[in-house]
């Protein structure tokens, strides 16, 4: 069964998400992320510029089932539709609701900001999870 995950309290979730990106793959982790386009968008900019002595290879993957051998190799891929194509052993999810297709995942963490919108549509979620039968927990961050 997948493992649920909330990170709460982020104040910045595209400067947190790169973070947690980066030490995903510096474990060797190979990780999908998914959100809408535009914060989608917003973190493939993010990751290109948030250590600047670092580049975190990453890849836009869109629902063809035909990946470039660069789109294959690369640690993170950002996923519009997390339920289409092969997926990595972990989804991290930065929209609003519970991501289609998580089941197909070891592992979902779900990251959720200060801003109280996010926070609600986080509470939603987690009762979404328990809905369906999994357990998530809670990991209160302080950055």
């Amino acid at each position: 069964m997948t493992e649920v995950q909330f990170h709460v309290n982020v104040r910045d979730r595209l400067q947190y998400t790169c973070r947690l990106l980066r030490k995903a793959s510096r474990l060797g982790v190979r990780v999908a992320v998914t959100g809408s386009p535009a914060t989608l968008a917003e973190l493939d900019r993010a990751l290109w510029v948030f250590e600047a002595d670092e580049f975190l290879p990453h890849a836009t993957v869109g629902v063809s089932a035909l990946l470039s051998s660069a789109q294959a190799r690369a640690p993170v891929w950002l996923v519009a539709q997390p339920d289409r194509g092969t997926p990595r052993p972990v989804l991290v999810n930065l929209g609003a609701d519970v991501a289609s297709g998580f089941e197909a995942y070891q592992r979902v963490i779900e990251v959720v900001s200060t801003d109280d919108e996010d926070r609600e549509a986080g509470r939603n979620r987690w009762r979404q999870y328990q809905a369906c039968g999994y357990t998530p927990s809670k990991h209160e961050t302080t950055a």
